[in-house]
């Protein structure tokens, strides 16, 4: 059998088994396999896991028990769960090969890794991508140079910098010989960081850009939208400020940064020289009036594309309010309603705040529930004193593996992170998002919000996060409405960077639409007035406004029922107004109790 061909320019590949089983080697192949991607050889004295899992395919099995079989595969002496591979083995593809030593259906390319940690990924040809997308390339600061004014719009191209660059003769170089090029010009020049981004803007302009792609720069406060019409090309510039060139036919219209739509602006926010824009081509297409693509040929008439014609971009809104949802409510005064739905337009995130039993929480998942459109659009936490931003935003957590049933910290998503990601996704994003959270001043808040301290303010900027390393922007149709209960003393008050990003709003029994709301529900249910004036003089008795009793203790079918009133004021009121006087001495049943009370009333 003649010798296998590695593919040329790449490395050896391993793959480590867990609970230090070994590991196994291989290389690509410059032969094809029948699913149309490069062979790959899995080395001799490679470890191989001897248990194959529910989720191995039925021709790996085969293959498997066939090489088994020829003594291809044997027992280990030392570690009867493991196999050796006693010669090489060439496998259909990387993924097969990565079928093989794992025992289950594993992904080839992020599978194998070269000794620095690399995914064979990098060494493989750009698979699929969609027909057209949209980039963000920067050049108004290039080493002090604004090149979008001085060469870009008057000549017609993008560029990027590339004084350290060999003579790239490869017309469409993988991303590993990228990292290679960059590694070996820019030794000393550049530090691990500053290499790996350059790493990933050099892989987007020269083989993830397309002819007939968006591109848009930003210069002396206008974006600047074009299409790319040529391939990438290497070039001598003065000072090397521009060598590596993508010919582009710029539109005639720019457009000030402040009018740009708020995700646009997210978007542009990205502190990368080469950003992908895709995620807001529509809004970009909405920008220029084109439907499909720009014709290079047509970018003089600027009537070829009339305003009706323009596609439609469907605005972020919130539903008015209705006489249906105040009397559902029971909220008698539709401007205070009104004035709620100006705050979440205009800020974003509120706080309803007071004492116990107001109904902030009830008042909180109705709104979001109305201007959200239904519950799907809600998610709602609860923060208590241990929770934190991993809770929150995202961390590392023990995840068990369902094949494997291998424990390992993996990166994991927390609730805003995950309501983040629907409110952005494509087709969502005109739709109102909510986030409710219970008991908001119950955690340590600097701690929880973290960098997004800085979002909440700031909803037209980006971050890069603590843990993935994504730039991230909270979307502008995300909602977030916190409830805090004034009387838990517990806990400080929150602090001033908090209270400068949301908007607090009282829900108090001395003031609307909480006052009165008990005997609004009173006489929509036909009941006695009576428990209403019980609870105006009880509040009357109480000189903290923040100790009050809000209605919700008394809007339920049991206080109502034979002696339900009096059980809902011994067990639930009673005690509240025994730890607010605790230590006083205070008689609280000859205070605050119903009989006390009933000899007030008319």
């Amino acid at each position: 059998m003649p010798p296998l061909d590695h593919l040329p320019g790449t490395p050896e590949f391993r793959i480590k088994l867990p609970k230090d089983g070994g590991e196994a080697r291989g290389h690509l192949l410059a032969e094809f396999g029948s699913n149309g991607t490069h062979k790959f050889l899995l080395q001799q004295g490679s470890m191989v896991t001897a248990e194959a899992w529910p989720g191995l395919g039925d021709h790996a099995r085969r293959v498997r028990a066939d090489l088994r079989a020829s003594g291809g595969l044997v027992d280990t002496p030392a570690d009867p769960a493991r196999w050796v591979a006693t010669r090489d083995i060439a496998c259909n593809s990387p993924s097969a090969a990565a079928a093989l030593v794992y025992g289950y259906d594993a992904s080839g390319p992020e599978s194998w890794r070269t000794a620095e940690g690399h995914p064979l990924a990098d060494y493989l040809s750009t698979g699929w991508r969609p027909p057209r997308k949209a980039w963000l390339v920067r050049g108004s600061n290039v080493s002090g140079h604004n090149l979008v004014r001085q060469l870009w719009l008057k000549e017609g191209f993008v560029s990027l910098a590339g004084a350290h660059l060999p003579l790239l003769e490869e017309t469409d170089p993988t991303k590993s010989a990228l990292r290679r090029f960059v590694e070996e010009g820019y030794e000393g020049a550049a530090s691990y960081n500053q290499k790996r981004d350059l790493v990933d803007e050099l892989h987007a302009f020269l083989r993830q850009m397309r002819v007939g792609d968006t591109v848009a720069t930003i210069g002396d406060g206008r974006l600047h939208v074009g299409q790319i019409t040529g391939d990438a090309v290497q070039t001598s510039s003065p000072g090397g400020l521009s060598n590596l060139r993508r010919t582009i036919a710029w539109l005639p219209q720019s457009h000030a940064y402040e009018e740009l739509p708020e995700e646009v602006q997210q978007k542009l926010s990205v502190q990368h020289d080469v950003v992908d824009l895709t995620g807001v081509l529509d809004a970009l297409d909405g920008l220029t009036g084109r439907t499909d693509h720009i014709d290079p040929a047509a970018t003089d008439d600027a009537d070829k594309y009339p305003a009706a014609e323009r596609p439609v971009q469907r605005e972020l809104s919130l539903p008015d309010i209705t006489e249906g949802l105040a009397a559902d409510l029971l909220v008698h005064n539709r401007a205070w309603l009104e004035e709620i739905r100006e705050l979440l337009l205009e800020e974003r995130q509120l706080v309803l705040y007071g004492p116990p039993g107001t109904g902030k929480t009830y008042l909180a998942m109705k709104l979001a529930e109305y201007f959200g459109g239904g519950p799907e659009q809600v998610k709602i936490v609860q923060f208590h004193p241990s929770y934190s931003y991993e809770d929150f935003f995202e961390g590392f957590r023990p995840v068990e593996d369902p094949e494997t049933r291998e424990v390992a910290f993996r990166l994991t998503a927390g609730p805003l992170r995950e309501l983040a990601d629907l409110a952005s996704r494509e087709g969502n994003r005109h739709v109102p998002h909510f986030l409710i959270i219970d008991e908001i001043n119950r955690a340590n808040l600097a701690k929880v919000f973290g960098e997004l301290y800085f979002l909440l303010e700031y909803r037209t900027r980006s971050v890069r996060l603590t843990y993935s390393g994504d730039d991230f922007a909270l979307p502008p149709n995300l909602f977030v409405i916190g409830t805090m209960n004034t009387a838990d003393r517990s806990i400080a008050l929150v602090d001033a960077a908090m209270r400068r990003r949301f908007a607090f709003v009282e829900l108090s029994p001395r003031t609307e639409p909480t006052a009165g709301l008990l005997a609004r529900w009173l006489k929509r249910e036909s009941r006695d007035l009576v428990p209403a004036q019980l609870l105006d003089a009880l509040n009357a008795r109480i000189n903290d406004a923040d100790f009050a009793i809000g209605p919700s203790y008394l809007m339920k079918p049991g206080v109502y029922r034979d002696g339900g009133l009096e059980r809902a004021w011994r067990t639930k009121i009673l005690p509240l107004l025994e730890e607010h006087h605790y230590g006083e001495g205070l008689d609280i049943a000859a205070r605050y109790g119903l009989d006390s009370l009933r000899e007030q009333l008319p």
